[in-house]
């Protein structure tokens, strides 16, 4: 990704969540993070994020997507003898599409982004509003995307080691690279 598109979606992120009254401090925003996945289509497949703490018990950050912003399909596998990172989904803002395992859904309301069908193999669909909440357990497949208008969601979780997911569309890089 360009630095001039990361510092875009960043400060479109921010100016987001300062809108719904989240704040953050200086060193969160230094280190707030635009992931493309390495697929070069942020809008279409992408998350932005925010920690605010990460241990080796537990971690809670903010997930903010763009409207239709999809996050791939993947899972959070046993790392380090630990069973995989489980993870409670808030939605604070607008509407997420989750993804699962279970009995598929039909008429989903995802907008699958153009070529993308075959990276995505979970279909029960969970419908989170603000307020409402949904809780992944380890080592399960799951992808999800914002509605019209975009989310925020807190996750809060066990340990997060993202660097460590395993990933449906093995064209992703987790780790975002940002150049001139």
């Amino acid at each position: 990704m360009h630095l001039k598109e990361y510092e875009e979606i960043k400060s479109e992120c921010l100016n987001y969540l300062k809108k719904v009254g989240i704040q953050l401090s200086e060193k969160e925003k230094q280190n707030f993070e635009v992931a493309d996945f390495g697929l070069g289509r942020i809008r279409k497949l992408g998350l932005q994020l925010v920690v605010y703490i990460n241990t080796e018990r537990y971690c809670a950050k903010e997930l903010i997507l763009l409207p239709r912003q999809t996050c791939p399909e993947h899972i959070h596998p046993p790392v380090n003898g630990s069973l995989g990172k489980e993870e409670t989904f808030r939605c604070r803002k607008g509407t997420v599409y989750l993804y699962v395992e279970g009995p598929e859904t039909k008429n989903p309301k995802a907008i699958i982004p153009d070529g993308y069908e075959a990276y995505l193999s979970v279909w029960n669909e969970v419908i989170l509003q603000p307020g409402e909440q949904f809780t992944i357990p380890p080592n399960t497949p799951h992808w999800f995307q914002a509605g019209d208008n975009g989310a925020i969601v807190s996750e809060f979780s066990s340990t997060s080691t993202d660097e460590n997911d395993i990933f449906i569309d093995p064209r992703i890089n987790r780790i975002p690279v940002i150049t001139d």
